[in-house]
């Protein structure tokens, strides 16, 4: 394919590349608003479904490194297609996952599939567009990631209200088709004449460094016993590893990621705002999508349509920030809309269980704005910092530090909100709520155990809402068992019956203050980190001057990269 032909189909690539990224972001955000669904179904503990979104997460940012640099080696039109291939047909096995453990596995496996593609589109933007292009294609690029929080969620809410689960999987099989078929046909191959060699010592010591630190997080937040060997331990192991890897790393010829990358103040400042931001945005959306089905009730497709006003902010602001980034610097821009995404999160400290949704709806928007004012010019910070002909590598550590960040806080976040509302219901208050409904004593012992509401008591009831609303379920169906089994006239049935709902009423009213309790501390924390990364934007992005003469070439220059 000649320069003048990819250049007149810059923006065709560009939409193409747009639907590759929107299958592999729209697999997350179309898992959270299931999570309830799948939680119930396959009868699994909060850190089961912490894993299933995890394990997806760490694999690909364990990979993504791995994959840039292959994708400069062999081809980046090749490993974009082979990424595809393996994302739909890993989608595919999800969709009828019988268990946790087979969920966990194969969103793993999607993993592999996802980590092959997302650095290939932006690295081929690079290289497709030139400099003066750039950020507007890069701000397109980052606003798909908002339309993604928006079709993932709705298009989970319809499935899920008309077909099972699993078809918030299956859904991916044909979109990647047409993205397989629309790759061949108009995206350029390119890659760069000298690249470096894969690095599987380091990659497989970061994978094995990540999932050790995010497991020693999420085995805190479930147990709440932070000084076992398998919570403090596993993060203290954990730690020392990224500490050797970092150290591996300035050490090899062929390292996995160029630590010299960080000494670019640009690249780092730029690095930090995203991996916050994604920090933050994951984390949140993992209790948002709680909080709206569990404590205010919608259905699915109800909780995914309260997030259309952060998918249209960021869709506004994030292809917007290009000018704005030209006018008044990256700098100004990220560093406000980190400020405005951060004091949103913060705000949700102040939510109620029955708060009006328009105020909800202003804080969604006011987060799609902060982060679509943030991405595209921290991403173009970053990708600036980097040669073209190593576009790949530089993308996939761009996406590295963002899927870790993204891992991370789920589990962080998560384990805040898990101890929070652990404390704040009591580990106790299960087993008593139990014990109202087992009375007399002496005589529900003698029933049927698929009659008594005590052996339904786990020790992960009080760790999430989900669980302890999962208690409540059951324990609804062995309380309707005991009074089908009693001779009881109508009337004693209906007494019984109210005093039941009244127990069970007034525990799942302690379980949703718990809930809110643990949001408000877990939204607080969010917050802060973000406005922290606020800080450092505004203090080491790029100027208005700084960022005008990085990017002030004349239009009409061939694209210099493709093909290489």
């Amino acid at each position: 394919m000649d320069e003048k032909t990819i250049h007149n189909r810059r923006w065709a690539i560009l939409g193409v590349l747009v639907l590759c990224l929107l299958v592999v972001i729209l697999d997350n955000t179309i898992l959270n608003v299931a999570l309830k669904t799948i939680q119930a179904d396959l009868d699994a503990s909060q850190s089961e479904m912490q894993w299933a979104v995890d394990s997806y997460a760490l694999v690909f940012a364990g990979m993504l490194i791995t994959a840039g640099i292959l994708g400069d080696r062999l081809g980046r039109k090749k490993v974009l297609l082979f990424g595809m291939v393996a994302f739909g047909a890993t989608s595919a096995l999800c969709s009828f996952a019988g268990s946790p453990l087979q969920l966990v596995i194969f969103r793993a496996l999607m993993g592999i599939g996802a980590a092959a593609v997302q650095p290939q589109t932006l690295s081929i933007i690079s290289n497709v567009f030139e400099p003066h292009e750039r950020p507007k294609a890069i701000g397109i690029w980052a606003g798909a990631s908002g339309m993604a929080i928006a079709l993932g969620p709705i298009t989970g809410g319809i499935l899920l209200k008309y077909f099972w689960w699993g078809s918030i999987f299956l859904v991916n099989v044909p979109i990647v088709i047409v993205g397989v078929i629309a790759i061949f046909i108009l995206v350029p191959e390119s890659k760069n004449p000298n690249p470096g060699r894969p690095d599987p010592s380091g990659v497989l010591l970061s994978m094995v460094a990540l999932v050790t630190l995010v497991y020693g997080v999420i085995q805190g937040g479930d147990t709440n016993h932070w000084l076992r060997w398998n919570t403090a331990g596993m993060i203290v192991l954990g730690l020392v590893l990224l500490a050797l890897f970092v150290r591996q790393q300035n050490r090899s010829k062929n390292p996995t990621i160029d630590m010299s990358l960080f000494t670019n103040r640009h690249f780092t400042a730029g690095s930090l705002s995203i991996a916050v931001t994604f920090f933050a945005l994951t984390g949140s959306t993992f209790y948002l999508a709680y909080f709206m089905q569990a404590v205010r009730g919608y259905t699915p497709l109800s909780a995914g349509l309260a997030l259309i006003a952060v998918a249209a902010a960021v869709m506004i602001a994030a292809p917007q920030s290009a000018k704005l980034s030209a006018r008044f610097g990256p700098r100004v821009v990220t560093g406000i809309g980190m400020t405005v995404f951060g004091l949103t999160m913060a705000s949700f400290a102040l939510s109620t269980q029955t708060m009006p949704q328009w105020v909800i709806e202003v804080a969604m928007a006011g987060m799609g704005t902060g982060m679509g004012l943030t991405m595209s010019p921290a991403t173009n910070a970053i990708m600036g910092a980097v040669p073209r002909e190593k576009a790949g590598a530089g993308s996939a550590v761009n996406n590295t530090i963002r899927q870790v960040a993204a891992a991370l806080g789920v589990a962080i976040l998560g384990s805040i909100l898990a101890v929070t509302f652990r404390s704040h219901l009591g580990a106790d208050t299960p087993a008593q709520t139990a014990a109202s409904l087992d009375r007399p004593a002496a005589v529900v012992s003698h029933l049927p155990r698929a009659e008594q509401v005590g052996p339904l008591v786990s020790t992960d009831t009080s760790q999430s809402i989900g669980n302890a609303f999962e208690f409540a379920a059951e324990a609804q169906g062995a309380l309707q068992a005991r009074a089908g089994a009693a001779n009881l006239t109508p009337a004693q049935v209906d007494k019984a019956r109210a005093q039941d709902q009244a127990v069970l009423g007034q525990f799942l009213g302690k379980t949703k203050v718990a809930f809110m309790s643990g949001m408000h501390v877990t939204s607080l924390v969010a917050g802060f980190v973000v406005l922290l990364g606020a800080l450092m934007a505004f203090r080491f992005l790029p100027g208005r001057r700084e960022f005008g003469g990085a990017h002030a070439v004349a239009p009409g220059t061939a694209t210099e990269a493709v093909g290489v």
